[in-house]
């Protein structure tokens, strides 16, 4: 008599899947750190979440399970955003959470349609094709993490921003191919241990030296970019710029305490004093400010007393006789946009400076900007503290001169527009021979987010392999390389200033800057295809 395998009973069954949700939520957790050795559990942390969904005996409890890790992942990896959300919104606290929690299915729906996607494809196949579910999930993760909405773009793969080889891939496919990596190393190793049970070791070998050839042709790949990113950067910098971090934040507390005059002039005379402090340590080819460092129109005063502010910036760039990058707001038609400065001193003696404008294109859901359809006077009544700029027309680069008289090419980027692939692409296709980026991240002072804002400039430069200049109001400001490097800052919470000496464009053609962010949507199609195709043709063999 051959008996079959008992299956577990409902209360073990369902510990077994919330101890897997918990082991997998640590590891990425830790993982999160950036810290080695915590970076390596990237490798098997979703294993075992993987083998529970692969034990769910309905799509309901598949959808489960992908909705409860989207939960525990946000409760631990984003547990800095609720306090960050109560610091700008002014509400209370549990709401916050409760507000993050509710969503977490939403803005990780990677987690909860993987699950969905990976049973079916099992309960279709069955062990006729086992590799079908494996390949199906990691396809849909990613592509999923292309389509729906994530307030950060955060992906897995940003978690190997601090090894020097293994990032180089991200100009391949940004970080996005990461992921696909950690993924594809994940399955190979669950596929082990389920072969070693049932087979022996001999057969657990081949998952194991699919993935070590994974492993080592990664690492390879980025020897070999690394190197030509070092040997084609010339010695000699490119340009020369004064970077300013002041670290004065909340501009609206200090607005109630000092007035808002006050409070402006108060940041001018900062950056003033910061910024001849540069000018004397070298010369300079251009200052920096960051983004909204000076909160009002630039260009288009309000008053009589910022018609005098509007001149004295002017005068300075006259007087010191070096050009400012600095972040403001720029008007046109009613409509008000969040723009960086270009302001440059006259090309002929006593003339006026000139100025060009980029104006931000990417805002901030809300806090920034509210899309048309939804917005409404009651929306403003019940969410004040929502956004009101126009988004900006789309990338484009402008010129730089620098003191020999050789103009660059750069391209302006503003906070949020540093998380969208495609667009910094697509402004290093214009010719872009530089990244220059203003940002304002004193919401999340304190917290991981200034430093998860600084691993999306990282894979951007990587990918356009174009070396960046980020200034921000309170950290972290940095000089980072085409290869990822970031050879200077100034840290988060930190007043300070540099003098960045920037290396040249590499000038070498990558995928990612040729098709941006182009793997999310061809694993999305992929992933459709193989899940249809595999369903249809279960329902062919029933019939």
């Amino acid at each position: 008599m051959k008996l079959g395998r008992l299956e577990p009973s409902p209360g073990r069954h369902l510990a077994d899947a919330l101890v897997a949700v918990a082991l997998t939520t640590l590891a990425l957790w830790a993982f999160s750190s950036l810290v080695s050795p915590w970076t390596a559990l990237g490798w098997v942390a979703l294993t075992f979440w993987l083998a529970a969904v692969d034990r769910a005996r309905s799509s309901k409890e598949a959808l489960a399970l992908g909705a409860g890790l989207s939960v525990t992942f946000s409760a631990t990896v984003f547990q800095w955003f609720p306090a960050a959300l109560q610091g700008y919104s002014g509400a209370p606290l549990w709401l916050c959470w409760g507000a993050m929690l509710l969503l977490a299915p939403v803005f990780q729906l990677q987690f909860v349609l993987t699950a969905l996607a990976r049973h079916l494809a099992r309960r279709a196949v069955g062990e006729r094709a086992a590799w079908l579910p494996a390949v199906t999930s990691m396809l849909v993760y990613v592509g999923v993490e292309w389509l729906a909405p994530k307030l950060f773009s955060d992906t897995l793969g940003q978690g190997f921003v601090s090894s020097e080889r293994l990032r180089q891939f991200g100009d391949v496919a940004g970080a996005a191919g990461l992921t696909l990596a950690l993924l594809a190393v994940n399955e190979c190793l669950l596929g082990a241990v389920r072969v070693f049970r049932a087979r022996g070791v001999a057969r657990a070998l081949r998952p194991l030296g699919a993935a070590g050839v994974l492993l080592v042709g990664l690492t390879g790949y980025g020897a070999l970019r690394l190197s030509q990113v070092r040997a084609a950067t010339d010695a000699a910098p490119a340009l020369v710029v004064g970077a300013v971090q002041a670290n004065i934040t909340n501009y609206e507390k200090l607005k109630a305490e000092m007035g808002a005059y006050e409070v402006v002039r108060t940041v001018l005379d900062t950056h003033y004093a910061l910024s001849d402090a540069l000018l004397r340590e070298a010369p300079l080819d251009v200052l920096v400010w960051p983004e909204t460092v000076y909160p009002t129109p630039f260009g288009a005063p309000k008053s009589e007393a910022g018609a005098e502010l509007d001149a004295e910036i002017a005068g300075y760039v006259a007087a010191r006789n070096v050009p400012l990058v600095f972040g403001s707001y720029d008007v046109e038609d009613g409509h008000e946009f969040n723009a960086a400065m270009f302001l440059a001193p006259a090309a002929r003696e006593g003339g006026a400076p000139e100025r060009t404008v980029y104006r931000k294109s990417k805002l901030f859901p809300l806090t920034e900007w509210v899309p048309e359809s939804i917005d409404s006077p009651s929306l403003r009544e019940w969410l004040p503290w929502t956004g009101r700029w126009t988004p900006g027309p789309g990338p484009r680069t402008l010129p730089l001169r620098r003191r020999d008289g050789r103009v660059l090419k750069v391209a302006p980027l503003i906070c949020y527009d540093t998380v969208f692939p495609s667009y910094v692409a697509e402004q290093a296709r214009q010719g872009a021979d530089l990244l220059l980026t203003l940002s304002n991240d004193s919401w999340f002072t304190g917290s991981p987010g200034p430093r998860l804002h600084l691993t999306h400039a990282i894979f951007r430069s990587i990918e356009t392999r174009r070396p960046q200049v980020r200034v921000t109001n309170s950290g972290v400001s940095a000089l980072i390389d085409a290869s990822g490097e970031v050879l200077s800052e100034i840290g988060d919470a930190q007043r300070g200033t540099q003098v960045m000496r920037v290396p040249a464009a590499p000038g070498l053609s990558t995928l990612a800057l040729a098709w941006g962010h182009w793997l999310g949507p061809v694993a999305l199609v992929c992933a459709v295809a193989l899940l249809g195709g595999a369903v249809l043709g279960a329902r062919g063999s029933r019939r």
